[in-house]
């Protein structure tokens, strides 16, 4: 990006219908801190620098369907995390409150959803 400066920062913005519980949901997952809250938005900032994930506040939300089906809402994004031990990340998931979805497309990858529907992979390393 030719306006990029030193003190860029970078991140992505979910929908959801609680933000901060989903903000919550995200930093217990990934042992990110919660960096800003304000009515109808929380912001989860990354440890190793300038990466933030926002959560805004949507009353009309409809959660993305996975698979994909024709006339549902698909989803426009998920995350990929990586992790160690595929079973214990999504036992770990689950306890917090993800759920697992019945379609998972690959063996070494489980598909899960957020609290609020957002599918989001878990993926062993190789």
């Amino acid at each position: 990006m030719r306006s990029r400066t030193s003190g860029m920062w970078w991140g992505t913005a979910l929908e959801a219908p609680d933000p901060a519980a989903l903000a919550r949901f995200y930093s217990q997952l990934l042992g990110w801190p919660i960096g800003h809250e304000e009515p109808g938005t929380s912001i989860l900032t990354a440890p190793e620098g300038p990466i933030y994930i926002v959560f805004q506040q949507a009353d009309d939300y409809r959660p993305p369907v996975w698979p994909p089906a024709d006339g549902d809402q698909r989803p426009m994004m998920h995350f990929d995390f990586q992790v160690g031990d595929l079973d214990d990340a999504v036992a770990e998931a689950r306890e917090l409150g993800a759920t697992l979805a019945a379609h998972q497309p690959r063996e070494n990858v489980r598909v899960l959803f957020d609290p609020a529907g957002h599918p989001f992979c878990l993926c062993r390393e190789s």
